[in-house]
C-alpha cells in the first residue's frame, strides 16, 4: 500500500517541514509501520550535512549496553572523518542512535562515505549539500517530534508512510532512499518492481553499494548513477519506465528539483496541485488539501508520465 508525497516552493523558502508532516499525517493509514523525509534547505558552499545511525531503533531494548557500543561507534566515526581530511563543523546527537554532522570536505565523498559506512553498525542515511534525509519507526507525529522537523525551512521535500510487504520494519528498510555518487538525490515508492534483483546486479557490477533488501533503494541508485553519467533527472525518468518492470509511482528530488513518474499501467496512485509558486502531489487528494484547505483543483497523472519542476 504505502503512502507518498512531494512539494516543492519555487523561488522561495517554506515550512517544508511541517508541510510535508502534515502531508503525511493525513496518510498515515496507508503505511503505520514507519515514516520517512527527505527534506532540503538552502546550502552552503563547501559544507555537507551528514545523517547517519549507528544502531536501529530496536537495538536499544536489548539487555547489553547499547550506549557503550554507539560510543565507540562515533568515535571510529570521527576518527574516520578525520583520515580523510573532513573537518566536522557540528555535532548533535539527535536520538540515542541517530546523529547530524556537519563537515566540510574537499575529496572524493563516495570514498569517504564509504570509509565511514566500514565501522561496524554504521549507515549514512543521506551526505549531501542541501539533502537531510530523517526514516524512523512510528508515524508522521512521532519521527518529526523526535526529529525536530516542524519548522524546517526550505524549498522541497518527498516523505513516505510505509506499510511492510517484502522487507523488515526497520529504519535501514524505511523510505526515502539516498544513494552516492550523486549526493543530493532522494527517492520515494509506491509498488512493487519485478525484475529487482537483475537490474540490482548489474548496478552493483557498476560499484553500487545497497544497503537493504527492498527494492525501492534499486530506483535512488539507478538515478544516482545516470545522473552521475551525465543524463537529466527528467531523461533518467522517462528511462525507467522502459527499463524497470513493474507497477511502480515514484518521486524524485534533487538540490533544486522535484520529479515524478508512473509506469506504463498507472495502477499506483498520484494527485498533482500545480500553482505559479506550489506544486504538491500525494498518494491521496486528502494528504494536498491538509496543507491547501481551500477550494482547489487537482488531477490524476497519465500512465507513463514524467513531469520535472525547478525549485
Amino acid at each position: 500500500m504505502c503512502g507518498i508525497a512531494g512539494l516543492i516552493h519555487k523561488g522561495k523558502t517554506a515550512n517544508i517541514g511541517g508541510e510535508v508532516t502534515s502531508m503525511l499525517k493525513a496518510l498515515k493509514h496507508r503505511g503505520p509501520d514507519s515514516t520517512g523525509f527527505a527534506v532540503y534547505g538552502s546550502p552552503n558552499p563547501g559544507d555537507y550535512v551528514m545523517r547517519f545511525k549507528a544502531a536501529e531503533a530496536e537495538d536499544m531494548a536489548k539487555g547489553y549496553d547499547m550506549g557503550d557500543i554507539i560510543s565507540k561507534r562515533l568515535e571510529m566515526v570521527d576518527a574516520r572523518l578525520a583520515e580523510h581530511n573532513a573537518s566536522v563543523k557540528s555535532r548533535e546527537a539527535v536520538t540515542p542512535y541517530a546523529s547530524r554532522y556537519i563537515i566540510s570536505h574537499e575529496g572524493d565523498t563516495e570514498a569517504l562515505a564509504r570509509y565511514v559506512e566500514d565501522v561496524e553498525g554504521v549507515e549514512i542515511l543521506s551526505l549531501g549539500n542541501a539533502l537531510e534525509l530523517i526514516k524512523d519507526l512510528g508515524d508522521a507525529n512521532v519521527v518529526a517530534d523526535q526529529y525536530g522537523l516542524n519548522d524546517f525551512e526550505g524549498t522541497h521535500a518527498i516523505g513516505h508512510t510505509r506499510m511492510a510487504t517484502e522487507s523488515d520494519v526497520d529504519i535501514r528498510s524505511a523510505h526515502p532512499y539516498w544513494a552516492f555518487p550523486y549526493n543530493d538525490v532522494s527517492v520515494v515508492h509506491n509498488g512493487q518492481i519485478t525484475n529487482y534483483w537483475l537490474m540490482r546486479r548489474q548496478m552493483e557490477r557498476k560499484g553500487h553499494r545497497f544497503m537493504s533488501n527492498c527494492d525501492s533503494e534499486l530506483l535512488a541508485v539507478y538515478t544516482a548513477d545516470n545522473l552521475s553519467n551525465g543524463i537529466s533527472l527528467e531523461d533518467s525518468l522517462s528511462q525507467s519506465i522502459e527499463e524497470i518492470d513493474g507497477v511502480f509511482t515514484y518521486l524524485v528530488a534533487t538540490q533544486d528539483s522535484l520529479g515524478m513518474a508512473k509506469d506504463t499501467m498507472a495502477a499506483k496512485p498520484l494527485v498533482l496541485y500545480e500553482s505559479d509558486d506550489l506544486i504538491a502531489m500525494a498518494s491521496e487528494e486528502v494528504a494536498i488539501r491538509a496543507i491547501l484547505p481551500q477550494e482547489i483543483d487537482t488531477h490524476d497523472p497519465y500512465d507513463e508520465e514524467v513531469r520535472v519542476w525547478k525549485a
